[in-house]
């Protein structure tokens, strides 16, 4: 099969061939009712820039795929990032670690400079807070340039390798209900994440499944960052007589943990005395923190594995493939932040 190439694109779009590279690198030359009109020609003749469609030969030392984390500091992503790495090696790739430190712009700029540089795939821990656009991965799909997300995008058909999000949380307030506890409340991470959305039902279908009613007062939206975490947790309790407090939280994940163990210490609410801490991700300090974490171990070097083995299927096949959801299993750890109140 012939291999579709710019000068292709240009003649069936209409244009330049130097239109077709501006487009391609996303430049603000272009006006946009050209630039859609290009996308969708790439689309149409199932083009890739020549750097992501050229042969990948045995022999090639260049091959490489890139990562976007949003935290390079939060052990959860560097420990995906590791498994990623470790699969890409074994094929023959090397891996370009980039973080977006939670800012959409350099998300977005990151995943522009992959696909104009050579680098032929990306995997993104996409943000999704706030006001974030998604036009950069609408633009990603349209030029059929590889990438894998590690969590949904309303409106985005992608790869995705994530957890079953639902049945963790599940887990956790079972867990939590066994041990005697009815008087739960799951602090919820960014609106906007579908982590969240499926954390959340996961909390309420746990609560359907069991003799105790669930109410929206038991959902309580901190954030997923500590300083706003922390501070909304201060809130939450200051705000409330103490015979109102929970007898127990499931949080979003073990960093917002982290934050809600310093917030407690500082009112003087004990861990687990007083009150229950089940956090999400196992990161690998979580055994380590003022209390020991009871959480959802979620399989973050495998999360990375089958993220780089999705990605290499997709870039080394001669023809679009499917898009394809992976969603793997997670498991409960009871560590020294959780108590039996039965007894």
């Amino acid at each position: 099969m012939k291999r579709i190439t710019i000068e292709d694109v240009a003649k069936r779009a209409g244009v330049s061939k130097g239109t077709v590279s501006a487009v391609m690198n996303a430049r603000n030359t272009v006006k946009p009712e050209t630039r859609d009109h290009v996308l969708e020609v790439m689309k149409e003749l199932h083009f890739r820039p020549q750097g992501i469609a050229r042969n990948l030969r045995s022999g090639d030392k260049d091959k490489s795929i890139g990562i976007i984390i949003k935290d390079v500091n939060y052990p959860f992503y560097t420990a995906i990032a590791t498994g990623v790495r470790d699969y890409a090696n074994s094929k023959g790739y090397s891996l370009l670690i980039t973080s977006s430190e939670n800012n959409h712009q350099s998300e977005k700029r990151f995943s522009q400079l992959f696909a104009a540089k050579d680098i032929k795939g990306a995997i993104i821990a996409p943000l999704v807070e706030g006001t974030a656009e998604i036009e950069h991965l609408f633009k990603l799909k349209m030029i059929n340039y590889p990438f894998v997300l590690l969590e949904d995008v309303r409106g985005i058909q992608a790869n995705v390798v994530t957890i079953d999000n639902s049945n963790a949380i599940k887990k956790a307030v079972k867990y939590l209900m066994d041990c005697g506890h009815s008087r739960i409340v799951h602090f919820a991470g960014p609106p906007s994440s579908s982590h969240t959305q499926e954390r959340i039902e996961g909390f309420r279908h746990a609560f359907s499944e069991s003799t105790l009613a669930f109410n929206e007062d038991m959902i309580v939206s901190i954030g997923s960052r500590h300083e706003e975490s922390y501070g909304n947790t201060l809130n939450y309790f200051r705000n409330r007589p103490r015979n109102e407090y929970p007898t127990a939280i499931v949080c979003f994940n073990d960093q917002q943990a982290l934050a809600i163990l310093t917030a407690l210490k500082e009112l003087n609410i004990r861990v687990p005395d007083d009150i229950s801490i089940i956090g999400n991700d196992d990161i690998s300090y979580a055994r380590i923190y003022p209390v020991p974490l009871t959480t959802i171990r979620a399989p973050q070097r495998e999360i990375g594995q089958r993220a780089a083995e999705l990605l290499i299927r997709n870039i080394e096949s001669s023809k679009l493939l499917p898009v394809e959801r992976v969603v793997l299993e997670t498991e409960l750890i009871a560590r020294e932040s959780t108590r039996d109140i039965l007894h």
